[in-house]
């Protein structure tokens, strides 16, 4: 058995465009988790047609996910945080204030698109951050940095269900502490920039969190708690993140890399992180 969810922005999901992919495919009845905003239906098989339906739906801004319905409602959560948790990269907002953002956006934009090695382009763009006061970082979170809309409420309602929440990133420390403690997530890992008498020394701790740490801590965290890959919702945007949405029982490509959503099966391109909660089940009227 599979669940078939539609999920557009609030008040634009169309109760016809509903019944009426669910009358082509033959699905049972339609539930709604929240007002014009998403639904789902169960069907008995994958539809051949998926992805040109797909492709249609996602030309008046709605996403649609097929999943197989048995065990939707995850035990823990394992998301990224630049441009998945908050809508920035990090590094970025710092080359800004180093005087390179344009050079270090044009990096980190091709690294998350896959077109260079993670560890070397991380590298090279820290590189460019040396001599940059400490006091910086503070300045950054506190007037650059925004969370991405729905953060809050996919934390809250899955943390009520007895989820545990990891952050797990390619950015810093320093960032990815806050930002776990103001979303509530139970515990995080990311990458160490060193500093020397207040001062950004251009390196970053060694062995660097890349793409297979991120699956290792996705290892080591479910055999910690008891769990498998299978329980896991896994949330990302860039090349990094593969391992762990091709590793997680739902791995999420959020507003996603073109070259990184194309090989994702899960794809959410016009919900915020609230998606995840439809995903699993939970109706607007479930979240905490």
């Amino acid at each position: 058995m599979y669940i078939a969810t539609l999920i557009a922005p609030r008040g634009t999901l169309q109760p016809a465009l509903v019944d009426s992919l669910r009358n082509a495919w033959g699905g049972g009845d339609a539930q709604w988790l929240s007002p014009d905003e998403a639904a789902e239906f169960p069907m008995e098989a994958l539809p051949g047609n998926r992805w040109e339906v797909w492709d249609h739906l996602q030309k008046g801004a709605t996403d649609l996910v097929i999943q197989p319905a048995e065990n939707r409602a995850k035990k823990m959560l394992l998301a990224d945080m630049d441009s998945t948790m908050i809508q920035q990269e990090c590094i970025d907002e710092l080359a800004e204030e180093a005087g390179v953002g344009p050079h270090v956006r044009d990096i980190t934009a091709r690294a998350m698109n896959g077109e260079l090695d993670f560890e070397g382009a991380l590298t090279e763009r820290v590189a460019l951050l040396k001599g940059l006061p400490e006091t910086v970082i503070a300045e950054v979170l506190a007037t650059r940095i925004t969370y991405m809309p729905g953060g809050r409420e996919l934390l809250s309602t899955m943390k009520a269900h007895g989820a545990h929440a990891a952050l797990v990133s390619g950015g810093f420390t320093n960032f990815t502490a806050k930002v776990a403690e103001e979303l509530g997530f139970h515990e995080n890992r990311a990458n160490t920039l060193l500093i020397e008498n207040g001062t950004l020394t251009g390196h970053v701790a060694q062995p660097i969190l890349g793409r297979d740490a991120k699956v290792q801590a996705l290892h080591d965290i479910t055999a910690r708690l008891g769990l498998t890959p299978a329980d896991v919702i896994a949330v990302g945007d860039g090349a990094n993140d593969l391992g762990i949405l091709e590793l997680a029982g739902t791995g999420v490509a959020l507003h996603a890399k073109p070259s990184v959503a194309a090989q994702c099966d899960v794809r959410i391109n016009h919900g915020d992180l609230t998606a995840l909660l439809f995903l699993q089940g939970y109706a607007r009227s479930d979240f905490a």
